[in-house]
């Protein structure tokens, strides 16, 4: 989290003693070496969670552009590395095409690719959108659904079994229909595409979002029907904040190697808090390769 020459100083304050750059960067590649098992180990846990919080955040490397892919779920949060974004990281990367869970992520087409496992549209950014229109146009289909999605969160949050009971998740689902469907009459027509015109026609937003809606209402309502399934992707955007937060402080990454170190490195400190563990002593134990004791069960 703190560039180099800080924690040199910090150090020197405590210690008394001036530790080079070359030893602390030594002494991060350690423990980045020591956390390989335990990483290994953390992806075949995951791989057995019924859903899983997907995202990804841009990293300055090196003055290029990379990006870190965050998968969690209960007390596991793992982040990777990739110079990708898009489906060539997901692949490299290789959780995504090995799960057969529920994948929760804001609509993202990269994500929607894989068929393998199931998705969970996130209600935050649907919310933030639905709020967008009415702001902008004051479509009533808009106001209509974004109150029907917060009743029916907060309504699944009150259950007892986190989830609606199959005549109130198909009350719900009529509900939803019946607005998108005057939603439709409500929003002005598409116009026609020039001829001539090569390429797609662009639609308004509120089209957009109507359209993605109606396509992927089986993976927007989910969370009322699979206890599993939050409302919302915020823990995968909480365990990514921090990444942007080191960007700021620290700046960019000069080499790719000590990105990757600090992927790995955080993502063991931030499952480790989330088990209750002590950062230092979980680093202790992990040089020491004693990473079995804390690491899973």
């Amino acid at each position: 989290m703190v560039a180099i020459n800080r924690a040199q100083t910090l150090l020197t304050s405590m210690i008394g003693v001036v530790i080079s750059e070359a030893t602390l960067l030594a002494f991060v590649l350690r423990l980045h070496r020591a956390l390989e098992r335990w990483e290994q180990h953390a992806t075949a846990q995951l791989l057995k969670a019924p859903s899983m919080h997907v995202d990804e955040t841009s990293l300055r490397v090196d003055k290029q552009n990379h990006w870190i892919h965050v998968y969690s779920a209960g007390e596991i949060t793992l982040k990777f590395l990739h110079r990708k974004r898009g489906t060539a990281a997901i692949t490299s990367i290789d959780i995504i095409p090995r799960y057969g869970g529920v994948i929760i992520h804001d609509c993202w087409s990269s994500y929607l690719s894989y068929d393998n496992c199931d998705h969970g549209l996130c209600g935050s950014h649907l919310l933030r959108e639905l709020t967008f229109i009415v702001d902008a146009h004051d479509y009533a289909w808009a106001r209509h659904m974004k109150r029907l999605l917060q009743e029916s969160c907060a309504t699944v949050s009150r259950s007892t079994g986190k989830r609606l009971t199959d005549e109130a998740l198909a009350r719900l689902q009529k509900r939803y229909r019946t607005i998108l469907t005057r939603g439709e009459k409500e929003l002005p027509p598409i116009p026609q595409k020039p001829s001539g015109k090569r390429g797609k026609l662009a639609k308004s937003d509120a089209h957009n979002l109507l359209d993605r809606l109606q396509k992927h209402e089986a993976s927007v309502l989910l969370f009322a029907k699979n206890p599993h399934v939050a409302f919302t992707n915020n823990r995968a955007e909480r365990d990514l904040r921090m990444s942007k937060v080191t960007q700021k402080v620290s700046g960019c990454f000069r080499s790719e190697i000590y990105a990757q170190a600090y992927c790995r490195i955080s993502s063991y400190l931030q499952t480790m808090a989330n088990k209750g563990h002590n950062p230092l002593i979980a680093i202790q134990m992990a040089l020491a390769g004693e990473i079995n004791l804390i690491g899973g069960e």
